[in-house]
């Protein structure tokens, strides 16, 4: 089926901080939810405190002692949401589920049906409100991603946001371009890349000339440039899928088991996810389906931007089976026999975009191996047999990971969250959460004591607010202290003569200067550094020379000198200043 020349308008539901909701926690309950040791969904209580999305277990705890933290079931926010989704099914029979919270469809039917998308609005408004969602944002627009920020935007402002057809392209204008980041359409590293070069909002990428873009960004770039255009083209699910494209896999004796309905899944995933990849192609939305021995059927429709990999799929069978085994009794659809049948259909494939694996760190081809194979040994024995560690928040190095099953855990993502595995509470103790960063060379079993002590010799303290019983010491107080000098007076100090302590002082700062200039040099030779290359050959070359001319002349000068005229300079230009600026 050829894609339609003009944005298909498309209805948008984002229920926001799901999570938390699914977890069962009332909003004036301070709680979060909590993946890879960072808070993913909190609530209003919890937000009032100052507890963010993004924030780390220990900041969180600091700002809001009294708080509630689990960890993140992605099993539970899929149970819970299915309720939601059924009555939404109700107004409109075809939809894709993003994730738990968040759905799209499309509107051309159902707006005629109910007389224009703000009635459509309204009937789901009222829909989402009796399937306690009530604070969830419904978006109507041109295209998945316009409709999609404004369902955002209608959450924040309690009432649904509706854009014109054709207005998409002035809506997008002044939008932050960290939209395409926040719904998942772009990486964070091009969305940095745009802010570096003065493209602030989404009006500013979309006035670039698409030719220029493909030449600078590739692909990846024209699909930022669409979507910040407004001429977001991909449509919803709307026919039933070609059976020439979907696997089944029939069942001699029904499955009662729901691990044995994921095993199946997973050779299905595995084989779907070969084929498209030989081909150069990934899944965007998957058709999953489901028929029992007593004639029931699950089906349902998966979305996902960035593409469905095998263990993505196999989530969603899990998910999808575990909300129809917890049906209410005397359900229309209720599961009442084994599953006999197991139908995954790729209902929108796309060219793969690739991704540059890394050489130092990063997304490797051992990475790729080494998940391909966990998901291997998975199928060859049970969902609890192959663990995997996931990060976790504590105090020592050995508090910091545990095991979870390799269910659990989407291999594929580099910023793994752990889901149904544990409680996640973490060790107790004064500081809940993780150690910041650098990690200790050495831990003792027995800690070693240590005080830190102020000018006169008295322990300095830290109080509850942050503050310490101490002053500092300042060095640099008077014109002309550096760290040089303060190392050449550390030499004098310990018997060196002035030549010596001098060449002490430059060869310790070699190495941090040194490795500055590397620091720096990959700025240089990016977009920073265009049309500069002959002023930074230059200057560096100027500047060598002018550092060796200094530190030899220095050198030699200590030879048969002192510093005492360079300290009598300072501390007449320390007093000066001091007169001057008091």
């Amino acid at each position: 089926m050829a894609r339609p020349s003009s944005p298909p308008r498309i209805v948008s539901i984002w229920i926001p901080d799901w999570p938390v909701i699914a977890a069962g926690f009332a909003a004036d309950v301070p709680a979060a939810v909590m993946g890879a040791n960072r808070v993913v969904a909190r609530t209003a209580a919890a937000a009032a405190e100052g507890v963010v999305i993004g924030q780390r277990r220990r900041q969180a705890l600091r700002r809001c002692p009294q708080l509630t933290l689990v960890d993140r079931d992605t099993d539970r926010d899929a149970r819970e949401f299915e309720p939601i989704v059924r009555a939404v099914v109700e107004r409109s029979p075809r939809l894709d589920v993003i994730e738990p919270g968040w759905i799209s469809l499309l509107a051309r039917g159902p707006s005629r049906y109910f007389g224009g998308d703000r009635a459509l609005a309204e009937q789901l408004t009222e829909v989402l409100s009796a399937g306690a969602a009530p604070e969830a944002g419904i978006g109507v627009a041109d295209g998945r991603f316009v409709s999609s920020v404004a369902a955002r935007l209608a959450a924040r402002r309690g009432k649904p946001v509706i854009v014109e057809p054709g207005a998409s392209p002035v809506f997008c204008a002044d939008l932050p371009i960290g939209w395409l980041q926040t719904l998942g359409e772009c990486n964070a590293e091009l969305v940095e890349l745009f802010g570096r070069l003065g493209l602030r909002r989404l009006g500013d990428l979309a006035a670039l000339p698409v030719a220029d873009v493909l030449g600078r960004f590739g692909h990846p770039g024209v699909h930022a440039h669409r979507l910040a255009s407004g001429a977001d083209i991909r449509p919803t699910s709307t026919t039933d899928p070609s059976p020439e494209r979907r696997l089944d896999h029939v069942l001699d004796d029904p499955a009662a088991q729901s691990s044995a309905v994921v095993f199946i899944a997973k050779q299905l995933a595995d084989e779907l996810a070969g084929t498209l990849g030989a081909d150069g192609r990934v899944c965007t939305r998957l058709v999953v389906v489901l028929e029992s021995e007593h004639g029931e059927r699950s089906e349902r429709s998966w979305y996902r931007s960035a593409g469905l990999s095998a263990s993505a799929m196999v989530e969603r069978v899990r998910w999808q089976l575990d909300a129809w085994v917890n049906l209410p009794k005397g359900s229309e659809q209720e599961l009442t026999g084994g599953v006999v049948l197991v139908r995954l259909v790729p209902d929108e494939v796309r060219a793969d975009d690739g991704t540059q694996l890394g050489l130092w760190g990063g997304q490797s081809e051992a990475d790729r191996q080494a998940a391909r194979a966990i998901a291997r040994l998975t199928t060859l024995t049970s969902d609890d047999a192959v663990t995997v560690p996931v990060w976790h928040g504590g105090r020592l190095p050995a508090d910091r990971y545990r095991w979870v099953s390799a269910t659990m855990v989407d291999l594929d993502r580099r910023a793994r969250a752990v889901s149904a595995a544990g409680t996640g509470s973490g060790p107790t103790g004064p500081w809940p959460g993780t150690l910041p960063s650098p990690s200790p060379a050495t831990v003792f079993v027995d800690p070693h004591p240590a005080d830190v002590l102020d000018e006169h010799g008295v322990a300095v303290r830290v109080s509850a607010r942050g503050v310490l019983s101490g002053r500092p010491t300042t060095f640099a107080l008077l014109a002309g202290i550096s760290r040089s000098g303060i190392a050449m007076v550390g030499g004098l100090l310990r018997g060196l003569d002035h030549e010596d302590a001098a060449r002490f002082s430059f060869l310790l700062a070699t190495p941090v200067i040194l490795a500055a200039g590397v620091l720096k040099l990959p700025s240089l030779f990016g977009p920073a550094g265009q049309g500069i290359g002959g002023q930074v050959v230059v200057g560096a070359l100027v500047a060598g020379v002018a550092a060796y001319g200094a530190v030899r002349f220095l050198t030699r000068y200590f030879t048969t000198r002192t510093l005492t005229p360079f300290a009598v300079y300072c501390l007449a230009a320390g007093v000066a200043s001091i007169i001057r600026f008091a």
